[in-house]
């Protein structure tokens, strides 16, 4: 082998190694010098007990017979009267399509009886006119979303659709005659559903809940003087049936109540007479206001609270058994990570006497067009890995001040060496 070829393949192993070290060497240092950010948002932190109770208020059970169709009528929490109808009940098919033929012909009469109100002997291109008028305005509607008045201008229109098929003199005697065939219409397809079809009328009036669970007769407000903690774990284990043709039920009080059963830690924190925000995140989502009624002495390990509220009566109506969270307070700033929190040495200059000192303060750096700006903060709470701040700001900040402060969305940076207010970052 020549010397030459030796020596050659000597310097071009060499300068694979040199490569390799160079690659290596720069990717140890960029990442040593990277700078790594997070985008902050705004965060609520909730000081909140979690606990599971029942829903207790004044309920009184609608029932009928039994039926092979229920066609419940009010929507779930809506007012209803006493006496007025709340289901109808079906025997079988049929008598479910005479109901919709009585509800077809119905309208029909109504919108007849409205056509020979308005007719005023109006010539035929007077009512084209009307006509398509009253069409163009539906279609406005309809574009806009405009609905408040939908059921009249549809009625109108419809209307003037029958007063243009009666558009002649005898259109009065013609209308009456159309009235008096579907009034006859309608009394033999009531006396026929006589036979198959059953009305439900409230027996009181209250708020409407399709739900009737069995609880009703087992779960009232007389009821809550005497309950303890454990007539509540006795009575959440229970599970009734709801009563036999019930149809929904009637919320006949506008307070409500809700009864769980909590630590004594959590019991300390609760005041008779004074309100807790309780959430409910299951079923449905909401908060709500209540009232702390009563407050137990611990049993078993646990004290019965009872709350109560006279509000979200409707959005409530067919919740029982829920999971909910007593909110005492909730704290809003900015989540940082922890790894993004400095404590920093600053002097500051008294205004009045010129003495300065040194002041530590806690600060994050935020990654503005290349460059580290620090912005000083104030920690709210610790959350785990990361901290709840706000901004420090003087009692009446400047429009400036206010735009240089920390806000939702800056980019802070958690991995930094040496950090210092105008760094310009690279890597």
């Amino acid at each position: 082998m020549k010397q030459g070829t030796v020596i050659t393949r000597i310097m071009i192993v060499l300068l694979f190694f040199m490569v390799c070290a160079y690659l290596i060497f720069s990717a140890v240092r960029t990442l040593d010098e990277r700078s790594y950010t997070v985008t902050t948002y705004s965060h609520t932190l909730d000081d909140a007990a979690e606990t599971t109770g029942l829903l207790i208020r004044a309920e009184t059970v609608v029932t009928g017979q039994a039926a092979a169709i229920v066609d419940v009528l009010p929507d779930q929490g809506e007012k209803v009267r006493s006496g007025s109808a709340v289901a109808y009940l079906y025997q079988d098919e049929s008598a479910l399509d005479r109901r919709r033929q009585l509800r077809t012909l119905t309208l029909e009469e109504e919108q007849l009886m409205y056509a020979l109100q308005g007719q005023d002997g109006t010539d035929a291109s007077r009512l084209d006119q009307s006509i398509v008028d009253t069409m163009v305005g539906l279609r406005t509607a309809a574009v806009y979303g405009d609905l408040t008045s939908l059921e009249e201008q549809s009625l109108s229109f419809k209307s003037l659709v029958i007063r243009h098929g009666y558009a002649s003199d005898a259109g009065v005697e013609e209308l009456t005659a159309a009235i008096e065939t579907l009034q006859a219409q309608i009394e033999a397809l009531q006396s026929a559903a006589a036979l198959d079809t059953t009305t439900v009328y409230a027996p009181c009036s209250g708020t409407f809940s399709a739900m009737a669970d069995g609880y009703e007769s087992l779960l009232y407000p007389d009821m809550l003087e005497d309950l303890t903690a454990a007539g509540l774990r006795q009575l959440m284990a229970q599970d009734p049936a709801a009563p036999d043709g019930a149809v929904g039920k009637l919320i006949t009080s506008s307070k409500w109540y809700f009864a769980a059963t909590v630590s004594p830690e959590v019991a300390e924190r609760l005041v008779v007479g004074r309100s807790v925000t309780v959430r409910f995140s299951r079923d449905w989502s909401g908060e709500v206001s209540m009232k702390i009624e009563r407050v137990d002495e611990a049993q078993d390990g646990a004290c019965l609270v009872i709350l109560s509220s006279t509000r979200n009566l409707a959005d409530t109506s067919m919740l029982r058994k829920q999971t909910v969270e007593i909110v005492f307070s909730s704290l809003t700033g900015i989540r940082v990570p922890k790894k993004a929190v400095r404590t920093e040495a600053v002097e500051v200059t008294d205004p009045e006497t010129g003495a300065t000192s040194t002041k530590q303060i806690i600060v994050v750096y935020v990654l503005t067009a290349a460059q580290a700006e620090r912005k000083e903060i104030e920690i709210l709470a610790d959350d785990g890995d990361y901290y709840l701040v706000q901004a420090v700001l003087p009692d009446v900040p400047t429009d400036n001040q206010l735009k240089t402060a920390l806000r939702a969305g800056d980019q802070v940076i958690v991995s930094a060496e040496e950090l210092y207010d105008g760094k310009v970052m690279t890597g």
